[in-house]
């Protein structure tokens, strides 16, 4: 077992929310100055307790255990949203920075080391887990404005870090739920069983425009109308044809051409939904073309669907699985199983080594706000699981 240190975990993340800070918040997008700053800051602390450090030509900090021919992978992002919370990612990068030091401690010179990385932009300023990608070399080419702002900051011509198969044999993130249900259901510690996929869709109305104060509301192919009420009837119709676990979102609606007084010609609508059961989401799928084939034409209005983007799910690994619901049990922690809604590096790179991801409770279910927080207790019991989970991996390669 390992000896981790939960104070050293809860300084690091006090010292990692001092970057960018924005009252009890942070502010540190990717390859801005703060999200630098806090790498560089940490690539230092990497290099305090023994490991070598990295910063690449996307901006993931890779701290690998020198004299390891095999190790396992700990790692997040210390990058967040605009207005994000203190936890976000960094939780997993401050577990992981004392864990690899607690191995080196109990380990010293062993043949496998405990390796970390802070992957870059998981949040998305450029791409969505642009670091991971780049890592697990699925990044066919970089999204524009990034390689300005990558060569101003000084990382232009470092040399990219790759997964090793042959070294990295496992890979663990630990994060804050970011949802409500560990904390509903009282318990400490989330088994996450894998991450859910996504369609995004954009639903276009075309009618036309008229003068809103001469055309009779019954003579209107006003697009505006009908919109309204296909998101309404996506509600009802996508409980009907989802799981349990499916979530949806009608996040954008863009109407034109935007004057109060012009009865509005086109509507777009912008949606997503998501779950862990491809099943699921083909069914919902299914039920937007059907609803969309059913609007079509009324009110003189055409309706066209195109699909905007996607993602699979992915199952998490079971035997990692195992180790982590097992580390819980051996610490008195009850745990539960549950599949996160939210897109974490992990789901990059389970596509490419054995993955598991453990879940601490957040309070109120919130993140992505600065009010987002979680209980000191939890956040330490979270490192003791992980620490004893990793140990049990490490010693079986």
């Amino acid at each position: 077992m390992l000896n981790v240190n939960g104070d050293a975990v809860l300084t690091t993340l006090r010292t990692l929310a001092g970057f960018g800070a924005v009252g009890s918040g942070v502010c540190r997008p990717a390859l801005s100055p703060a999200d630098l700053a806090a790498r560089r800051w940490l690539a230092g602390e990497m290099e305090r307790i023994g490991l070598r450090a990295t910063i690449d030509a996307v901006g993931n900090l890779y701290g690998a255990a020198p004299g390891a021919g095999r190790s396992v992978l700990i790692g997040s992002h210390s990058d967040s949203v605009p207005t994000g919370g203190w936890l976000d990612g960094a939780l997993g990068l401050a577990y992981g920075l004392e864990i690899a030091r607690a191995w080196m401690e109990a380990r010293p010179g062993a043949p496998v080391g405990i390796d970390l990385i802070d992957f870059s932009d998981e949040e998305g300023r450029f791409l969505s887990c642009l670091g991971s990608r780049s890592f697990c070399g699925d990044l066919p080419g970089l999204p524009a404005g990034f390689a300005e702002e990558a060569a101003s900051a000084g990382l232009g011509t470092a040399p990219h870090s790759r997964l090793d198969p042959q070294r990295h044999r496992a890979f663990f993130e630990a994060h804050i739920e970011q949802g409500p249900r560990l904390e509903a259901a009282g318990l400490p510690i989330g088994v996450v069983t894998g991450i859910f996929g996504m369609r995004r869709y954009a639903v276009r109305f075309d009618g036309r425009a008229d003068h809103a104060g001469t055309t009779p509301i019954a003579l209107r192919r006003d697009a505006a109308r009908l919109l309204y009420r296909f998101a309404d009837a996506c509600h009802h119709r996508f409980r009907q044809a989802g799981s349990a676990d499916s979530v949806w979102n009608l996040g954008k609606v863009s109407l034109q051409p935007g004057a109060v007084n012009v009865v509005v010609e086109r509507g777009e609508l912008l949606l997503e939904f998501r779950d862990l059961d491809p099943v699921a989401l083909d069914g919902l799928s299914a039920a937007l073309a059907a609803l969309v084939g059913e609007f079509d034409g009324q009110e003189g209005v055409r309706v066209s669907l195109e699909e905007a983007g996607r993602l699979a799910p992915v199952s998490l690994d079971a035997t990692l699985r195992g180790l982590v619901a097992d580390a819980a049990a051996a610490r008195g922690a009850r745990s539960m199983p549950l599949p996160s809604g939210a897109i974490h590096d992990a789901m990059v790179l389970a596509r490419s080594v054995p993955t598991a991801m453990l879940f601490v409770p957040s309070i109120g279910g919130r993140s992505h706000t600065p009010v987002e927080d979680t209980r000191a207790d939890d956040i330490v019991l979270g490192a003791h699981v992980l620490a004893q989970a990793v140990f049990a991996c490490a010693e079986s390669l």
